[in-house]
């Protein structure tokens, strides 16, 4: 049964939204068609998430494109040039509608089989839930997502993720990461997990707006990392909770008020520091990159602090700032990034 925040969308709605974005993707878009376009959204929640899901699929669904459309007019090649301009329209026409057939198909069978998402190093997705929840996916991230009748769950098994979970007071938004659960109804929230063998807390969780709860979740396995017993965020709190090798709970989770432009600054593709020990700042770049920076004898240990915006995925120019700034050498090699002293 659909909910206000789900609302149902028919066949021939989600056959128009395709249309819509078949036509805005095609040779023919201009402003008044994208004016149409807003006005035809505008319609009804129906018409807007048919539309947003359509885009999604557009952009995320492999093999998804107009080449069948194209492929359709082709035969308007072997018309003279007045023929096809008497005809054009009417070739555009049909063309599209081997397009939204095309899109409309993929796009149910899609919307219908989801559940597990994940994104390589450097990646990142955003991905709009059935029930209007935006999840954007950082770098090396894994989720999976089960959306019940009575409780909508969603499972971090690696990396980070950026939550804008949609009201549904009938089913609590819950997400669970190493032994943890993380409880809302309509709020903003990241969760991100420590990669395995890295040193620091093993899960932070960082409340932007509304409200949350962590909870410990019972049988959390042998390495969690989860608290004593319920912890109420505020807005702008972020919890940080150690990993315990014996499946021990933590007594105290650290909570702190961290600035929120720099905990959500992966989402701009940028990575910003104000006095990050050089280790932490390098481990942080090295998450978007498979040529990573390696530090050479003592820096690892070395009281050296960086502090900036940068860009992720730019290990190169990274080292290039830090080696300026601190009077360190740059060597690159086929797999790496090294950061020595000395020339």
């Amino acid at each position: 049964m659909p909910t206000a925040a789900q609302p149902a969308v028919k066949p021939d709605v989600a056959a128009e939204a395709a249309l819509w974005v078949a036509r805005l993707h095609g040779p023919s878009r201009s402003p008044q068609m994208e004016r149409d376009c807003l006005a035809w959204q505008a319609r009804s929640a129906e018409h807007r998430l048919a539309f947003e899901r359509c885009t999604e699929v557009w952009q995320e669904v492999p093999g998804v494109t107009l080449g069948d459309a194209y492929a359709a007019r082709k035969s308007a090649n072997e018309v003279d040039a007045d023929a096809r301009a008497r005809r054009g329209r009417r070739h555009w026409a049909v063309a599209l509608s081997v397009g939204v057939i095309a899109v409309a198909a993929v796009a149910f069978q899609y919307w219908q089989g989801r559940g597990a998402y994940s994104t390589g190093v450097g990646e990142q997705q955003m991905v709009l839930l059935d029930d209007g929840t935006r999840m954007s996916l950082n770098t090396a991230t894994r989720v999976r997502v089960r959306l019940g009748s009575s409780q909508r769950r969603v499972s971090v098994e690696a990396g980070e993720a950026l939550f804008e979970v949609a009201k549904d007071a009938r089913r609590p938004f819950v997400v669970q990461a190493a032994g943890s659960e993380v409880v809302a109804l309509g709020t903003v929230f990241s969760v991100r997990l420590a990669p395995e063998g890295s040193a620091g807390h093993a899960l932070a969780v960082t409340l932007i707006e509304g409200h949350v709860t962590v909870s410990p979740v019972e049988g959390g396995g042998a390495a969690s990392a989860r608290p004593e017993s319920r912890l109420l965020l505020q807005p702008g709190e972020r919890a940080r909770l150690q990993e315990t090798a014996d499946g021990k709970l933590v007594a105290q989770p650290a909570v702190d008020r961290p600035h929120i432009d720099q905990v959500v600054a992966w989402t701009r593709g940028e990575a910003v520091f104000d006095g990050a020990s050089l280790a932490d700042a390098v481990a942080e770049m090295n998450r978007y990159s498979r040529a990573p920076i390696v530090l050479g004898s003592g820096l690892a240990a070395a009281r050296l602090k960086i502090s900036g915006q940068f860009r992720t995925g730019d290990n190169l120019a990274f080292a290039n700032a830090v080696a300026t700034l601190h009077g360190l050498t740059v060597r690159q090699q086929a797999d790496r990034i090294e950061l020595a002293r000395g020339s």
